[in-house]
């Protein structure tokens, strides 16, 4: 909405200043940060007020000397706050039009994976069902969304024969092109499984918090490349016309953790819940689908891949052979169990998922 106040930079010469989109990333970072950092404590105050905290959702889960009993007291759904803010900051410095709606599809498909993991909180708060939503239900909500955002991109004649081709790392030319399942297979695949990916690792203050402001900052450098004409030439990727207003998303989204962090870090004033780790995974997801480089996506978002794979991995063991690899997951919990204190497992995993985006990034140059 800002960004129209370029067109009065006639009457007013810094105005211009909002036709750059570094230039309202910027502010949209800022903007989210501040609304998070400024109304945090008072949110969490009134979270506390009316008693939101979920029902100990890991009791009877995991060994008993791992649970936190104090935790239990700190409220929950404080990704009403971050995801509120991060979807306000997108839409004051987004540019409306001309874009190919891939602002409003980033933002809308937030907002709807912020939906069902308001709902699965709200069972777990007010109705004290400790799962939350049925997991089928969930997992339903999410595909539909996947599929709608799949919809909206192949009917943008602009985006479809992108949507349409399968790019792999470190190859310059799309793997596979012009098959429409294609997409539709890694689309789904991507969206739900880093939605669920981000919720796993939710389990620690600050963990899934700050390693998402480092997957955000990698996919804001990304998609800032691939709508510069220059950049994205030199660097053989594919030019999307109109993803530069993803820089504005991913920036935001970035901005949002880390007031969020000010707030979430050991020990949490409040908890985001599931209402903000599946808006969290669903929008990383949905910018590895617009990039066209989800497979990519299992380097910048590194931890969420090492948090997913360790449970998947755990029940197949324990199903065909009876046996567990690690002593307790999501594997944050394997180091837990192995006298890792809290700040150091996050603090760890914030380190791998910056050299992991680091890596990403890198590969750009080894295409």
């Amino acid at each position: 909405m800002l960004y129209y106040l370029s067109a009065l930079s006639d009457y007013f010469g810094p105005f211009r200043l909002f036709d750059y989109v570094t230039f309202r990333a910027g502010g949209a970072a800022g903007t989210a940060f501040l609304l998070v950092a400024i109304f945090g404590g008072r949110f969490a105050q009134m979270l506390r007020n009316f008693n939101i905290r979920a029902a100990a959702r890991y009791e009877g889960l995991i060994p008993e000397e791992l649970l936190d009993k104090k935790k239990n007291s700190t409220p929950c759904m404080g990704g009403i706050l971050l995801i509120g803010a991060v979807l306000i900051s997108s839409i004051l410095w987004s540019k409306w039009s001309g874009s190919n709606g891939i602002c409003w599809v980033l933002i809308i498909g937030t907002a709807c994976f912020a939906l069902i993991g308001f709902i699965d909180d709200y069972l777990k708060v007010f109705c004290q069902r400790r799962d939350g939503l049925p997991g089928k239900l969930k997992l339903l909500g999410q595909f539909i969304i996947a599929g709608a955002v799949f919809a909206f991109l192949w009917s943008r004649p602009a985006l479809r024969e992108l949507m349409s081709s399968f790019y792999i790392p470190f190859f310059k030319q799309p793997f596979f092109a012009g098959a429409w399942w294609i997409p539709v297979f890694s689309i789904a695949i991507i969206i739900v499984g880093a939605a669920n990916a981000v919720n796993l690792t939710d389990g620690k203050d600050g963990l899934a918090t700050g390693c998402t402001i480092f997957c955000s900052l990698a996919y804001a450098a990304l998609t800032y490349f691939m709508g510069h004409k220059i950049f994205a030439q030199h660097l053989d990727l594919p030019y999307i016309n109109g993803i530069e207003e993803a820089v504005v998303f991913a920036a935001a989204l970035g901005g949002g953790c880390i007031g969020f962090l000010w707030h979430n870090c050991y020990p949490a004033s409040m908890f985001m819940g599931d209402t903000g780790s599946l808006a969290l995974g669903g929008a990383v997801g949905m910018l590895a689908v617009l990039t066209r480089q989800e497979l990519l996506l299992a380097l910048i978002g590194g931890v969420f891949v090492m948090e997913i794979v360790s449970v998947m991995m755990q029940v197949a063991s324990f199903k065909m052979t009876g046996k567990r690899i690690f002593l307790c997951t999501p594997i944050h919990h394997h180091f837990e169990r192995k006298g890792w204190t809290e700040t150091q497992i996050v603090v760890r995993f914030w380190i791998l998922s910056g050299i992991f985006a680091l890596m990403a990034l890198a590969t750009l140059k080894l295409r």
